[in-house]
């Protein structure tokens, strides 16, 4: 493929990508933001991509505040980036402002470099990095941002609110402490603390048991040497391989007949059989990684292998044990399918299998999505406050020591 030389090609072709991306995105975002009818304009966002693009080439430093005044400018004419129905002039420049500043500043940001006479192939594809991790970024996000947007909007509302129109995510903050009535009731009439309490406990206990059995069994995959280690090492998933619907209804009949269903012991018994095989799996690679020569020097001071486990190996391991937890808690935490079918008992109820009594026609929906909000923002949280804990690094620790 010969090299693009012309950087007044590149500019206007990447820019009207990019303008075509943000169009869509502030239209969505106004969209939800002020419940009024905004969608993308093709031959607005198009002139405006292009002519970013032109300006992020022979004007780098212009192509921002250009795109803001054109996007603005075209905002009240038939060629708006942002075509809005039935909504104010002041909401509609708006809109264009926000998708004419988006379009040029990361235009010139994705074109620097980039001359206009001479481009060669490596620049130009330094430009389409940019634009695809621009596009990465905005795409990802929204498919994570706009689902729980609508949850936490929907469980801010009132029934009739919800009947005038389901579409509306906008709330009124005249309502006041009013806005979380749905969470009041959750907790004073449905029993929701009871069940925040029961999935706690039973994630808790399961990654206990988890790790009880995952580390011995990690350990002596990824270290002894014993007939069948190849085989078990690699067998190790194969449970992921059969799908849960089919083994439901075998352990429905076994879990009746011991007593163990609708019954908590039954669940933190059922839910480490799910998340053993990956911890395994997880922890031996890890264990892998560690240097042998510690822990041998452990066991040429007199250690025995299980103090050298508990003493050198764990503390050396603690990010991927705090990885392994998380996401054993969080498979726990979310599980519906065992709770759904092993769980009758209200007051036995895990969150999940809470959440899913209230989608009854008998009960408003704000009800159902304020359930989902309270089962999605410990797990957020759990997640967040770990983060830097499991990226730590290894070698941190034992250097100091």
């Amino acid at each position: 493929m010969r090299p693009l030389r012309r950087g007044y090609v590149a500019g206007p072709l990447i820019g009207l990508l990019w303008a075509l991306v943000i169009a869509t995105t502030t239209a969505v975002a106004f969209s939800f933001a002020t419940g009024g009818a905004f969608r993308p304009g093709l031959w607005g966002g198009g002139l405006l991509g292009i002519a970013s693009g032109l300006l992020a080439v022979a004007f780098p430093r212009l192509a921002g505040p250009a795109g803001l005044i054109l996007g603005t400018g075209l905002a009240v004419t038939p060629l708006a980036p942002v075509l809005s129905d039935g909504v104010g002039p002041f909401a509609a420049m708006l809109s264009g402002a926000v998708a004419g500043g988006a379009t040029g500043w990361p235009v010139a940001a994705m074109m620097r470099g980039c001359g206009p006479d001479r481009l060669d192939r490596h620049e130009f594809e330094h430009a389409i990095i940019r634009f695809l991790t621009g596009f990465g970024y905005i795409f990802f996000t929204a498919i994570v941002l706009i689902p729980f947007y609508v949850m936490v909007m929907t469980s801010l509302k009132n029934q009739s609110e919800l009947i005038r129109n389901p579409l509306d995510f906008t709330i009124d903050l005249s309502r006041g402490w009013d806005l979380f009535r749905s969470y009041a009731e959750l907790f004073g009439q449905f029993g929701f603390g009871g069940y925040l309490w029961i999935s706690f406990l039973v994630s808790v206990l399961t990654v206990i048991v988890t790790l009880l059995f995952a580390v011995p069994g990690a350990y002596a995959v990824a270290r002894l040497r014993f007939p069948g280690r190849a085989p078990v090492s690699r067998s190790i998933l194969l449970i992921y391989m059969v799908p849960m619907i089919v083994l439901a209804l075998p352990i429905y009949i076994a879990f009746s007949v011991t007593g163990l269903r609708n019954s908590i012991l039954g669940i933190v018994l059922i839910y480490p059989v799910t998340t053993i095989p990956v911890a395994l799996y997880m922890l031996q690679g890890y264990f892998r990684g560690l240097p042998a020569e510690i822990e041998e020097a452990g066991l040429m001071d007199g250690l025995g292998r299980l103090r050298v486990i508990w003493k050198i190996t764990l503390p050396l391991s603690m990010p991927a044990l705090a990885s392994v937890s998380l996401y054993v808690f969080m498979i726990a935490w979310n599980e519906f399918l065992l709770a759904f079918m092993l769980l009758d008992d209200p007051s036995k109820f895990t969150l999940t299998r809470g959440i899913a009594s209230l989608n009854s026609s008998e009960i408003p929906r704000q009800h159902l999505m304020a359930g989902a909000v309270i089962a999605t923002v410990p797990i957020m949280a759990l997640f967040l406050g770990l983060e830097r804990f499991m990226t730590r690094g290894l070698t941190a620790g034992s250097v100091k020591g």
